[in-house]
């Protein structure tokens, strides 16, 4: 019997034949998704589900779906899908995340020469009958600094763009190497240097702990008086109210804002300010862009549901059927010892390298190398997938090695990373026990037999006498219970690191007090999806 997918938002009927021609029964019905109780009612017959924005997948919806195999997104967010649900149902989740790119840049750029002429408020004006010719005097793009905040896929486009048009471009990136920025023709600088040297500020990131607010009120205040500030990418990445009052006093010349912290926007501090443009999240608002996610769907979908082919997928590798079994394990090894790498470093990647030995070295390492890079870098990127993370690494310049060698310790089988940067090396390594349990080695070449949990704490320190104890107040005084303690150390009276599994996050009063003693030299709070 040929699989059988619903279409329950808007796709085009291009996409919609693409089914019918790959010989898969579909229903179209681009209203349904509006409808969760109906939606709930017949999602039981699918084995697909194609989707845009307005259809929200639910545990309910989930529960209901007992043939359903794979969901397809048409465009990159998915926030509309409970992907833990889906999991747990054993439901693939895709999106397609490159195929709106252009179309966002593009209206970065078009957002850019707006508030740099106030087009919207010039033509408002004459619309209503005014000839206020000299009221709106514009500045030009040509020779002027523009600061990427992300240069990844789409703020690597807008550097393009903006170098076409004889702009001087510095960008901020963390994981942006200096080859990569010399082959872009951009200058990587720090953010305080952007901040400072722009005269038109655009954001390219996404909306994550490190860059919720990343344009705060302090960061703001330090920014080039007269600048412009375009933010097409994530509301929450500016500090509206902040901007809001520099707006009014003149230190910044004007905004242009695609997405919001509060969407949709009925309210909000920047509205009805002069020489502010404001658009109805429309980055990926074009009929190409629609159309080339709308495709790309239903062709991954297609390939999944009549070959087993995964691509884009963002809650499982790319994994055969017969290998899935005994991956998991080490899938999930290699995802936390890449997340673990990713919360320990916030400067440029240069080098991944990656050691699999005895029995791991004969497992699917694409599907590990995929897990592990993804684990790294979706610390800053948390769109990132498995499928996706080796494009984005090496489209940033971050050259990836794999060395597989026999049986050459006490573990039957470990993976080791190590992480290189223009400052460091990072490396851990863990290995899967006969439980199933993945756990950690080694850190920086000192053993140690670390079980993985949700909240964990790593600290490092100088080996000598009172340092559990001391550790351990001021656990207790902030009220944190620790599960599982692992201590390590070189040698004696040399450097000594522990790494603390917690019953809950860690809080800032203890991370502040064990640094106040000044005996740990570092103390990192680490999440891991251990679901």
């Amino acid at each position: 019997m040929a699989p059988k997918v619903l279409v329950s938002d808007k796709l085009s009927e291009t996409a919609v034949q693409i089914f019918r021609d790959r010989g898969i029964d579909v229903d179209f019905m681009p209203d349904l998704g509006k409808d969760k109780d109906k939606l709930a009612e017949v999602i039981g017959q699918y084995d697909g589900l194609a989707i845009r924005s307005a259809t929200k997948v639910t545990p309910t919806i989930l529960e209901k779906a007992d043939k359903l195999k794979v969901i397809g997104r048409a465009g990159i967010g998915t926030d509309n899908v409970d992907k833990e649900a889906a999991s747990k149902k054993g439901v693939i989740v895709m999106n397609t995340p490159f195929g709106n790119m252009i179309t966002t840049a593009e209206h970065a750029i078009a957002m850019m020469f707006a508030v740099a002429r106030q087009i919207p408020e010039a033509s408002a004006s004459t619309h209503a009958g005014k000839w206020e010719k000299s009221k709106f005097m514009g500045v030009e793009l040509t020779g002027k600094t523009l600061g990427v905040i992300g240069a990844g896929n789409i703020g690597g486009i807008v550097c393009d763009r903006a170098r076409g048009l004889k702009m001087k471009v510095v960008a901020y990136d963390p994981f942006l190497s200096e080859e990569r920025a010399d082959k872009m023709g951009v200058e990587k600088v720090e953010l305080d240097e952007l901040l400072s040297r722009a005269d038109f500020i655009t954001l390219h990131v996404p909306l994550t702990d490190q860059t919720k607010n990343i344009l705060g009120r302090e960061n703001l205040a330090k920014t080039k008086k007269g600048v412009r500030i375009i933010n097409c990418a994530r509301g929450g990445l500016v500090d509206e109210e902040a901007l809001a009052e520099m707006l009014k006093d003149g230190h910044v010349a004007g905004a242009a804002f695609d997405v919001f912290k509060e969407e949709p926007a009925k309210d909000n501090p920047l509205f009805n300010l002069p020489n502010v443009v404001c658009t109805p999240h429309l980055g990926a608002a074009t009929t190409e862009a629609q159309e080339n996610v709308a495709l790309q769907v239903a062709e991954q979908m297609s390939n999944y549901l009549l070959t087993g082919a995964v691509e884009n997928a963002l809650n499982m590798p790319s994994v055969t059927a017969e290998e899935a079994k005994v991956m998991g394990p080490w899938i999930k090894l290699s995802d936390h010892l890449g997340n673990f790498i990713g919360q320990m470093t916030d400067e440029p990647i240069k080098a991944i390298n990656i050691l699999y030995d005895g029995s791991a070295a004969e497992l699917n390492l694409d599907a590990l190398n995929c897990s592990l890079i993804a684990g790294i870098m979706k610390s800053i990127n948390p769109d990132v997938n498995m499928v996706s993370a080796p494009l984005i690494a090496r489209e940033r310049g971050v050259k990836i090695s794999t060395t597989n060698q026999n049986q050459s310790g006490v573990f039957e089988g470990y993976i080791k990373v190590t992480v290189v940067t223009d400052k460091r090396e990072r490396s851990i390594a863990g290995t899967v026990f006969s439980d199933g349990k993945p756990r950690f080695i080694q850190i920086k070449g000192i053993n140690i037999d670390a079980e993985i949990g949700r909240h964990m704490v790593y600290t490092t320190n100088q080996d000598e006498p009172g340092m559990i104890g001391m550790l351990g107040t001021i656990c207790g005084e902030h009220g944190v219970n620790i599960a599982n303690f692992t201590l390590g150390r070189s040698k004696a009276q040399s450097e000594a690191i522990a790494m603390l599994y917690v019953d809950g996050e860690f809080p800032q009063g203890a991370i502040d007090a064990l640094k106040a003693t000044g005996k740990f030299r570092q103390v990192q709070p680490l999440e891991f999806d251990v679901a």
